[in-house]
């Protein structure tokens, strides 16, 4: 057979761009059924973040657990990171070892806290942090085993440090807003973006930025809804989107520019930034603190402000317990009567 010049450059060209399409599946925060298994076998750390009731009620196998790494990992007030110190206590006692080893945190599909415990991976210096989005549902559904036997590592030593480039706290992100170049895009619902459902000391949003809801990157945003109300049976609404879609639903941001990623105090956030950088976004960032941190800044400029109404608050707590005091009078009485 006569090789032409033709032919060994197309051959040449062919392979390139196999290897530069392996590149970008190696680097893909997001994963599947397939990749975690393979990743299990050549000695990747599974983190299952769901509580430990859930985690020993069934896992993937293999997968380590530490318990809600919502609650665990989170101080509950600020909702912001734990003390380092912690941190590196916390993973270093479960064995995640997320300086040494590729790690792959999963709950159930689309649970935005698998995507919140990669990216606080990441934050302290993850190398190599993944999201499996399907989680226990796809692993389920593809007949895969569950295995209800706690997995333990070893302990290993961690000591953790902040890097730059993957979150932005208060100082920087009112700067930036008040620089108004950063592109910001608040990934809340449209009711706490129009200050209508205030969750912080203050409702609205940071001024200029873009609202795209983070349930937008599923197939059916409107999934939590239906399941709340058994119209469906099933999380699969929950996938995320085809990639041309999610590129067309982030195509008014520029992927060459910073983008600041808020929700209400990051978690959300995570997943939408961790989407983006799987599209190709050079330089996306979680603003930790989010709308929680900056409604607490009351000199930080703010759009639709409404603050939130303590004495009305007051006043319905107030009538809560009037008539819990009143059933609680008149159980007395029931009893009395017997």
């Amino acid at each position: 057979m006569l090789i032409t010049t033709k032919s060994l450059w197309s051959r040449a060209l062919a392979g390139l761009l196999l290897v530069l399409l392996q590149g970008v599946a190696l680097a893909a925060g997001i994963v599947d059924t397939a990749y975690v298994e393979q990743a299990l076998r050549r000695g990747a750390i599974v983190w299952d973040i769901r509580d430990a009731d859930d985690y020993q009620a069934g896992h993937v196998p293999g997968a380590v657990n530490l318990g809600d790494a919502g609650r665990v990992l989170r101080d509950p007030n600020r909702e912001d990171f734990v003390p380092t110190p912690q941190v590196e206590a916390l993973l270093g006692k479960a064995g995640i070892d997320i300086l040494n080893k590729e790690v792959i945190a999963y709950s159930r599909k689309g649970d935005p806290y698998a995507y919140y415990a990669a990216y606080l991976a990441r934050y302290f210096g993850a190398p190599d942090a993944k999201v499996f989005h399907g989680g226990l549902d796809d692993w389920r559904a593809a007949g895969k085993p569950l295995d209800k036997n706690a997995t333990t590592l070893p302990a290993v030593t961690l000591k953790l440090a902040p890097q730059p480039g993957v979150a932005l706290w208060n100082d920087d992100m009112v700067a930036r807003v008040r620089a108004g170049k950063t592109q910001i895009l608040d990934v809340r619902t449209p009711g706490e973006y129009a200050g209508n459902d205030i969750r912080a000391i203050r409702g609205g949003h940071v001024p200029n930025a873009v609202n795209i809801p983070y349930e937008q990157n599923w197939v059916d945003p409107a999934t939590p809804g239906k399941l709340a109300r058994k119209e469906v049976k099933t999380r699969d609404g929950m996938a995320l989107k085809p990639l041309e879609d999610l590129r067309r639903l982030y195509a008014g941001l520029d992927p060459d520019k910073e983008v600041v990623v808020m929700c209400q105090s990051g978690v959300r956030a995570s997943e939408t930034a961790t989407v983006l950088r799987d599209l190709g976004f050079k330089d996306v960032k979680v603003y930790e603190p989010s709308w929680l941190g900056y409604a607490g800044v009351l000199s930080a400029p703010a759009a639709n402000e409404t603050f939130f109404n303590v004495g009305a608050l007051n006043g319905r707590l107030g009538a809560m317990q009037g008539r819990i005091d009143e059933l609680e009078a008149e159980v007395d009485r029931l009893k009395a009567r017997k």
